[in-house]
């Protein structure tokens, strides 16, 4: 498996480089989770960073990663399938804010 010293920046890990693993295609996780042991036993804290673009890299073809502190946490992951965006050609109706005679 091929890993890449990824820099990561803001939060308690601010400054560090850590070796991230790879995927198939070459580029490291989205998001990374360091879970944290609670000094006192209790539940881990888990501390999340977002992968961001760290800048262009050689001759502006390939693309490095950096990790960026995210302190609310992973963002929620809607599937998204293409049947379930709403249809913008066809109108509703009912008029918003108008009753209908289903509505009784």
């Amino acid at each position: 498996m091929k890993s890449e010293d990824t820099p990561f920046e803001g939060g308690p890990m601010d400054g560090r480089v850590l070796p991230v693993l790879l995927g198939i295609t070459g580029h490291p996780p989205k998001t990374y989770r360091i879970p944290v042991p609670d000094p006192d036993g209790g539940p881990p804290t888990v501390l999340v960073y977002r992968r961001v673009p760290r800048g262009p890299g050689k001759v502006g073809l390939t693309n490095r990663w950096k990790y960026a502190y995210a302190p609310e946490g992973a963002p929620t992951r809607r599937l998204n399938w293409p049947w379930s965006k709403p249809d913008v050609t066809k109108p509703d109706a009912t008029p918003p804010g108008k009753r209908d005679d289903a509505d009784g």
